[in-house]
């Protein structure tokens, strides 16, 4: 069992069903609602608790009605929030509107989810952990503190999302060991930051989303799985899921991981997700190893 600090982005999620995804001038039914923490760094430590890790979370929340309920939702997953920063100011939400087939569309303000900084994160959170797990957040910020958990002898994974193409992202993907992209991300990331695909640096996970996933290592190790055939409801939240999954499988590898397995448990969680309404996964070893089996 492994400890993992997530850091990142904390949002309150207001997901919307719809009949459609309107277009200019259009209209759309809501079929459904609802409400949940949210954000990357949130669904990531969630998944890995449920998965049987144990999980902090650094970020920040206004002190407001939907930072409080955030909060509550973080404590009742198990996850640790002492690290969580609560500002003045309000909480980040996000409303999220999913169509019959799972497509989402995401509307939003940042609040104070970028509220944090490097040094809010305590020497002793930093040395009782295995891990840190960095996600779309202010690049300063997560470029100190990967240094900080480098310092401590702790790995460090990085997933971008999709702001990288409108952020410089180069200090944290320099200094992280494991890099999470999907394709669209990847066409960036691979030339501009990484190098030739086979001349990397660093162990990079390629998502494809309902068509699997595969891993590039700098050794020249290389890994691929399927994926999974499921019925999808809602897309929120699948990359998340699948880093929780591989995270969980990664770390109990120790020094070598087997990449199939990792990939397997990846998108098996990112399949159960998107299965699912909402950000939060409901993920569980025996609900994986059932679809493992199949």
């Amino acid at each position: 069992m492994a400890r993992v600090i997530c850091a990142g982005h904390v949002n309150w999620d207001v997901t919307l069903s719809v009949d459609r995804l309107p277009v200019a001038d259009g209209e759309a039914t809501i079929t459904g609602q609802t409400h949940a923490c949210g954000g990357s760094a949130c669904n990531v430590a969630t998944g890995l608790t449920a998965l049987g890790d144990e999980a902090a979370i650094l970020g920040s929340v206004g002190d407001d009605e939907h930072g409080t309920r955030a909060v509550r939702n973080l404590e009742s997953a198990g996850v640790d929030c002492d690290p969580l920063v609560v500002t003045d100011g309000e909480t980040a939400v996000k409303y999220l509107v999913v169509d019959p087939d799972g497509e989402v569309a995401i509307l939003g303000n940042d609040g104070g989810n970028e509220a944090f900084a490097a040094d809010d994160l305590d020497e002793a959170d930093i040395a009782a952990a295995d891990h840190l797990h960095l996600t779309s957040q202010d690049p300063e910020t997560a470029a100190a503190l990967a240094d900080r958990a480098h310092d401590h002898g702790l790995r460090v994974s990085f997933d971008p999302g999709r702001r990288i193409d409108a952020r410089d992202f180069a200090a944290p993907l320099a200094r992280a060991d494991l890099v999470f992209v999907n394709e669209r991300e990847a066409a960036t990331a691979i030339e501009d930051h990484f190098g030739p695909a086979d001349d990397l640096e660093k162990t990079v996970v390629l998502k494809h989303g309902s068509g699997g996933a595969e891993v590039l290592t700098p050794c020249g190790h290389y890994a691929s799985h399927h994926g999974f055939s499921i019925e999808v409801v809602d897309t929120t939240g699948a990359g998340d899921a699948f880093a929780a999954g591989f995270l969980s499988t990664w770390l109990d590898g120790g020094a070598e991981p087997d990449f199939d397995r990792c990939l397997a448990v990846g998108n098996a969680c990112g399949a159960l997700a998107a299965a699912e309404r909402g950000p939060h996964a409901p993920l569980s070893r025996d609900r994986v190893a059932s679809l493992l089996d199949d």
